[in-house]
């Protein structure tokens, strides 16, 4: 088995265990009980989505979570890395959505910055019905909070998943990043709500947001514009950081978004070293805000910081 395909299975099989140990801890009701609670989803349904075979989508672990009397907002960010990991893995490297619709407003964060890492010391990172997870702590945004569309299936996460700071990015939804030809006066800077506690991937590994080189948040660009977006990243871990990239979220992406490309590389990078990561953005021809979030993924597709908020940037179009 392949690193992508044992990443793909382990994805799966450990968000099935978090559903059987969650449906375990309420007195393990049966799956027809379940979906008689839920009243809109087969009890065979709620039955497959613990064996670990596929990942359920998101509306379907929504229903189970409300069915065992649990918050769904609490496992939202293990699913979107969970289908970040399963996407990446086994769709061409990128990550694609399903079931989205079901998990709009109510359930899913809106795209929101992310710490990733102190302004001087800690990690970043986070993932849907199969996306990933950003990086812990200081100015990174991690977008891990994945911004579902509102399609049933296909809909992209226009999220950037990485690292978690306050410029960084994070998992979230798929439409935070499109612009609004009617949003006047778009709320800006959009805050990224804080995300499950959760090691980095690899241990020891630990990234630290440093700054917005350019376009800091909320920065006023023109439409149909090209600018370019550089973040700095600092290691603060001891794992050297070799085949590093940032996946961005929101896939595929809209002709009302800001556009760039789907998976941005890191340039190897040592522990204690600073690395630039740069990326064209491309400004849609309708004013609004363009919120879009990334996620770091390490060399073999997985996410590098699943506890941390994804990377992003902000910008509105004038």
């Amino acid at each position: 088995m392949d690193d992508g395909m044992r990443a793909r299975t382990e994805a799966v099989a450990d968000f099935a265990a978090a559903l059987r140990e969650l449906r375990n801890s309420v007195g393990n009701p049966s799956f027809r009980e379940m979906s008689g609670r839920s009243g809109a989803i087969s009890h065979t349904t709620l039955h497959e989505a613990t064996k670990g075979n596929r990942l359920p989508s998101w509306g379907t672990t929504v229903e189970f979570v409300k069915a065992c009397g649990a918050d769904p907002d609490d496992y939202q960010e293990r699913w979107e890395q969970a289908n970040l990991t399963v996407r990446a893995n086994g769709t061409g490297g990128l990550p694609v959505l399903a079931d989205v619709s079901v998990a709009s407003s109510a359930t899913e964060p809106q795209s929101v910055h992310v710490d990733i890492g102190e302004r001087a010391t800690q990690p970043v990172d986070k993932s849907s019905d199969s996306l990933p997870a950003p990086e812990g702590g200081g100015r990174f945004r991690l977008v891990f909070a994945v911004v579902l569309a509102s399609a049933v299936l296909g809909v992209a996460v226009f999220g950037v998943v990485i690292v978690n700071r306050d410029s960084g990015a994070e998992e979230g939804r798929p439409s935070v990043a499109s612009a609004s030809p009617k949003a006047a006066s778009p709320v800006c800077p959009v805050t990224a709500p804080q995300v499950a506690a959760a090691q980095p991937l690899h241990k020891g590994d630990a990234a630290q947001f440093i700054a917005d080189v350019t376009l800091p948040d909320c920065t006023r660009v023109g439409s149909g514009k090209t600018v370019v977006k550089v973040w700095r990243f600092k290691n603060v871990g001891t794992v050297r950081w070799q085949g590093y990239s940032l996946l961005r979220l929101d896939l595929p992406q809209r002709e009302d978004q800001c556009r760039t490309k789907n998976r941005v590389s890191i340039k190897d990078t040592r522990p204690g070293g600073t690395v630039d990561v740069r990326t064209e953005v491309f400004t849609p021809k309708s004013p609004g805000l363009c919120y879009v979030r990334f996620k770091m993924m390490d060399a073999s597709g997985r996410v590098a910081f699943p506890g941390s908020r994804p990377v992003n940037f902000q910008v509105i179009v004038n």
